[in-house]
């Protein structure tokens, strides 16, 4: 049980991080697109990103249709990743949305 507190302090601690070196950039589809690669995406601890099952971006083509892209988002972060979802309003999550947006 220890380790999985610890593994769990980690993974915030990670994702905190994360959050603040983000928090001076604006949201880009750049920044979007470098996340989408990012293994490390909400703390995950894995070597799966978003492109690992999207690999070219294939299936979010038509994405930001989804009024709960967000969630979708979040959900394949948790899922997926295993990661901690993201804030709505962070900087992160809204270069991610911008990313899927960018397929228009």
């Amino acid at each position: 049980m220890m380790k999985s507190v610890l593994a769990a302090m980690i993974a915030a601690l990670l994702l905190g991080l994360s959050l603040t070196a983000h928090a001076a950039e604006k949201p880009s589809v750049a920044l979007g697109e470098k996340l989408f690669k990012d293994p490390k995406l909400g703390g995950a601890t894995g070597a799966k990103s978003c492109a690992s099952c999207h690999p070219d971006s294939a299936g979010i083509e038509f994405s930001y249709k989804k009024p709960n892209l967000p969630q979708i988002i979040n959900m394949c972060i948790a899922r997926g990743l295993n990661g901690t979802p993201l804030p709505e309003d962070s900087v992160e999550m809204q270069s991610l949305i911008l990313y899927h947006q960018s397929f228009k």
